[in-house]
């Protein structure tokens, strides 16, 4: 960008560009948004997001990212117990509880298994998920992986390492498309999915 704007500004777009959706251009026209709504929009983000980052922290039972240890969700009265619904990612989570699919527990593994990005059983919340399913008390476990290679492998491994087991194990419907990420699924689909569920 040329010298028409201070650093700050600058600084400003440049952070805005690295979030997800948000090219240069779109962080230009958001920064300047903020800037216009100052008091009403910026000045009020600025302190949710010192908020946020004092305060985040992360799940020691399921790996959900939320403001209190264990997560409102785990933490929840009236949830199913016995039910582990397995996703990737804190998006995936997020999008299953948007949809209201689901009333059991969570578990997020933090990525999937990758071995052109080189991602590996240890680098994943794979052990303590094991370790959960063999509380005695969890009679299903739910992979609710992306429908795409890395995704699978992870949904086979995890299988495999909960065969000979006394927990179910199931996976989500097909009605997620292949090559699919559940964060940008609609909620019809993702309930529809959730009903669908079949032993893996």
């Amino acid at each position: 960008m040329s010298t028409t704007v201070g650093p700050e500004i600058e600084r400003l777009i440049s952070l805005l560009a690295k979030l997800p959706g948000l090219g240069p251009r779109s962080a230009r026209r958001a920064a300047l948004a903020l800037i216009k709504k100052r008091d009403t929009v910026m000045d009020p983000l600025v302190s949710a997001l010192a908020d946020v980052s004092a305060r985040i922290t992360t799940c020691e039972i399921c790996y959900n990212v939320d403001s209190q240890n264990p997560c409102h969700i785990c933490a929840a009265p009236g949830r199913d117990q016995t039910k582990i619904c397995v996703v990737q990612d804190v998006g995936d989570l997020w999008a299953l509880e948007r949809a209201g699919a689901f009333r059991g527990t969570y578990h997020v593994l933090g990525g999937s298994l990758s071995a052109l990005d080189g991602v590996r059983p240890e680098d994943l919340n794979i052990a303590p998920l094991i370790a959960r399913s063999g509380r005695g008390d969890i009679t299903e476990v739910i992979l609710a992986m992306n429908a795409t290679i890395d995704g699978q492998t992870t949904a086979h491994y995890i299988t495999d390492k909960l065969a000979g087991s006394d927990v179910s194990v199931s996976r989500l419907a097909h009605g997620v498309p292949v090559g699919g990420e559940l964060d940008y699924l609609d909620d019809g689909t993702l309930s529809a999915a959730m009903r669908s569920r079949r032993p893996f």
